[in-house]
């Protein structure tokens, strides 16, 4: 019994400062995750028949979702992945530098998608910026040889355009967190005869681990999620899952808006179920280095 209430007050503590954040999400939202439920199961709406999971068993069997959920897990995990990466590294070189560095890394953050949708047109686009001096140095005979870098089916544009927006976003977490942890155990590891590889394995990234995984939860959610940029990026075909609820839910045939609806709430379920784990693991890496402080 008295284990079970120490459970019971180790979940509201660790979960409780949740509570009115969640409470807050669930009355703006709820309701309508609540109808759209409803709709996606024919209980409301268009053609409402009463209970039935027809609509999902559709989806299961169709090979275009399978396609889109594979391309849009793909893109937000490469997109992470280097986010992370070259972010890393960044925040690494920026480490000593002086108070600019942290403006630096705020420069991409306040640009709207639509700008800098915008922008990666104007730049890499067949007739863009890169094309035309491609053309005045003599790379290319004309905008033809350009390599397609928009709107192809590589996915290339909508890549780059994430590596641009997010890398200064993780190098600028990561700056953070390298400064705020100082350069102590570092110095230490240096002393006791570590190398520099072995002082950045041993001790810094350990350290810097929880911030990481944060970091990459934040990155992917917004990635897998993201509707605008693959949608004015990428191409017609093969489309990413937000891409293509929005043109089931717009197409012509008004029954496919009960699969567009479903296929919301699958996409919402696979980014809860991601950001579920990775906070899974967030949690036990942050047990864990908890555990090796204690004497």
């Amino acid at each position: 019994m008295n284990s079970l209430r120490g459970a019971r007050l180790s979940l509201l503590n660790r979960y409780g400062p949740l509570l009115p954040a969640l409470a807050l999400v669930g009355l703006l939202y709820g309701g309508g995750l609540l109808l759209a439920l409803a709709q996606s199961v024919g209980l409301y709406g268009l053609g409402a028949s009463g209970l039935t999971l027809q609509g999902y068993g559709e989806l299961l069997r169709d090979p275009e979702v399978w396609g889109s959920l594979g391309l849009s897990l793909g893109i937000a995990l490469v997109a992470t992945g280097l986010a992370i990466l070259f972010g890393l590294g960044l925040a690494l070189g920026l480490r000593g530098m002086g108070g600019w560095a942290i403006w630096l890394g705020q420069l991409t953050l306040p640009i709207p998608h639509l700008v800098g949708v915008a922008g990666m047109l104007l730049l890499l686009a067949p007739s863009g910026w890169l094309a035309r001096l491609a053309f005045q140095v003599g790379w290319i005979a004309s905008d033809q040889d350009f390599p397609l870098w928009v709107n192809d089916r590589g996915y290339v544009g909508v890549l780059l355009y994430w590596l641009w927006k997010e890398i200064p976003f993780a190098a600028l977490v990561t700056l953070t967190l390298l400064r705020s942890m100082g350069r102590d155990l570092e110095q230490q590891a240096r002393l006791l005869g570590a190398s520099g590889w072995q002082c950045f394995w041993a001790v810094t990234l350990p350290l810097l681990r929880p911030g990481l995984l944060a970091t990459g939860i934040l990155i992917f959610g917004f990635v897998f999620s993201s509707f605008e940029i693959p949608f004015l990026l990428g191409p017609t075909y093969p489309r990413t899952l937000p891409v293509l609820i929005y043109q089931r839910f717009t197409h012509i045939n008004l029954e496919q808006r009960q699969q567009a609806i479903a296929l919301g709430l699958i996409l919402l379920g696979v980014a809860a179920a991601g950001v579920s784990l990775a906070a899974g693991v967030l949690g036990e890496v942050g047990s864990r280095l908890g555990r090796g402080k204690q004497p």
